[in-house]
């Protein structure tokens, strides 16, 4: 019998929930085609496009050294749309749906689901001066 309940724990171990993918990843599968590996503009499909992606790395040099994070969430989301680029853009709201984390935006604390906040923290890591 303590063969068996040692086997079932055993088993038990390894059926442990698989690691969320990370915000690199999911920019990976998901941005560069238009935004480029580096977050530039770059992609392959960038060149085919009518309006060029955003230049993903420089977002905080353009909002005053700051990391416009409420703005990088809305855009990515499909919250805040600029009309310029609505059809360009896809709204990736469904697509990064998950368990919620609440992080505090404009004095507030806010629900962001993870994979969402994942992408807006990766593309944070990328900013260049």
């Amino acid at each position: 019998m303590k063969l068996v309940y040692i086997l079932a724990v055993g088993a038990l171990a390894g059926c442990t929930a698989p690691e969320p993918p990370s915000g690199a990843q999911l920019f990976a599968e998901n941005c560069t085609a238009c935004h480029g590996v580096d977050g530039a503009g770059t992609g392959w499909v960038a060149a085919g496009l009518k309006r060029k992606p955003a230049n993903l790395i420089t977002l905080s040099a353009r909002n005053g050294g700051a990391f416009p994070m409420e703005r990088v969430l809305s855009t990515i989301d499909g919250f805040h749309r600029n009309p310029k680029f609505e059809t360009a853009m896809p709204e990736f709201g469904s697509w990064f749906e998950g368990p919620m984390d609440q992080i505090e935006l404009d004095g507030v604390m806010t629900p962001v689901p993870q994979p969402l906040l994942a992408v807006a923290e990766y593309l944070q890591t990328l900013q260049v001066e």
